[in-house]
């Protein structure tokens, strides 16, 4: 039998990256194996990404008419990449016809799970610096953004110690990643272009069949949460990708009558449950959520008053490494705010 999932474990399968302050040794191992992405300005230059070792090597054997220019310092671990181009527009063109290059030559597995999705890159001053398709982007270790939702409904019965039931789906057995495992009740990710609001409700349509009426007027963005994830086998490709991820996060009360629940409708989602505080604190002990999702859990629990830091040993690095800082510019910068945990609600 696996060992039960603590917390702490749960936050580490979700926030595995070394934080250099915290754990210098560490993080110094962890680079032995990447070198920084960085990106030149008029200011100067600074880190958007980590590049692997296995990249930079697929880059120095791809013709330069393909890549780009690179300049690459083995002495800093350092490499630059894509600044030719003038605008976004053709540096996004430069990206895809590296990465459409790499797919087609099989260079890497991740790229069999193609999706025809940009996702951005941002500068340090908010600006657009280019795309990348969404498969691609562990490849140069750049930020990904995303939303997660958790809907839950109030109701009162013996059945728990809590005054509310949260709905959880199951995802599809034919996903590319995280297949079977327990999610939020949407999640989703941001596409360039798109806001974070219009992202949610767009993706509780498609994923759960929840009004767009209902969701504008009942969805209540909380902030952001922020970690650097290591993937596993489980993530629908290599395992090892450095995949630095901020993800705005909201709360959906439910009709406590039923008159809206999740329902499947694009086939991502197998089914949704209704299910009690202890029956997901069973369930993330047995490690049968996503690991994003869990750490998404998590910090609900801690922000309505399920997790304490009475009844919780690992309360405070929970709250700090699920609000950890990223070196890697975005429009997650100003909202650095939320790093400090909202008020506790009282379940």
């Amino acid at each position: 039998m696996a060992p039960r999932l603590t917390c702490l474990d749960l936050v580490n399968k979700c926030d595995g990256f070394p934080d250099p302050e915290r754990d210098p040794q560490g993080y110094s191992e962890e680079m032995k194996r990447l070198y920084t992405f960085l990106w030149k300005d008029s200011e100067g230059s600074y880190p958007i990404g980590y590049v692997p070792l296995s990249v930079l090597e697929a880059l120095n054997d791809t013709p330069e008419d393909i890549r780009g220019p690179m300049e690459v310092d083995h002495g800093a671990r350092t490499i630059l990449l894509f600044q030719g181009p003038a605008t976004e527009e053709e540096r996004t063109k430069l990206v895809g016809r590296l990465t459409a290059y790499w797919r087609e030559n099989k260079k890497f597995r991740m790229l069999k799970g193609w999706r025809d999705e940009l996702w951005p890159v941002y500068g340090r001053n908010g600006d657009l610096l280019f795309s990348i398709e969404r498969v691609a982007m562990g490849l140069f270790g750049t930020t990904r953004f995303g939303v997660h939702m958790v809907g839950f409904v109030r109701c009162h019965d013996d059945k728990s110690r809590y005054d509310f039931r949260i709905w959880v789906p199951k995802r599809a057995a034919n996903k590319s990643n995280y297949p079977g495992m327990l999610d939020n009740t949407v999640a989703g990710g941001l596409p360039t272009g798109e806001d974070p609001f219009e992202c949610i409700i767009r993706e509780a349509d498609e994923e759960a069949s929840l009004p767009e009426d209902f969701m504008r007027t009942h969805a209540k963005e909380i902030g952001i949460i922020t970690y650097i994830y290591i993937t596993d086998e489980r993530a629908g490709g290599e395992p090892g990708w450095i995949y630095p991820e901020c993800q705005w996060i909201y709360d959906l009360e439910l009709p406590a009558d039923g008159s809206i629940t999740p329902r499947p409708k694009d086939g991502e989602v197998e089914s949704f449950s209704l299910r009690t505080v202890e029956e997901i604190q069973e369930q993330l002990a047995q490690g049968l959520w996503k690991p994003n999702c869990a750490l998404v859990m998590l910090d609900f629990f801690a922000r309505h008053g399920i997790l304490t830091p009475e009844n919780e040993p690992h309360y405070d690095e929970l709250r700090r490494r699920a609000h950890r800082f990223i070196p890697f510019p975005g429009p997650h910068w100003p909202h650095w705010k939320h790093a400090n945990p909202p008020e506790v609600k009282k379940a």
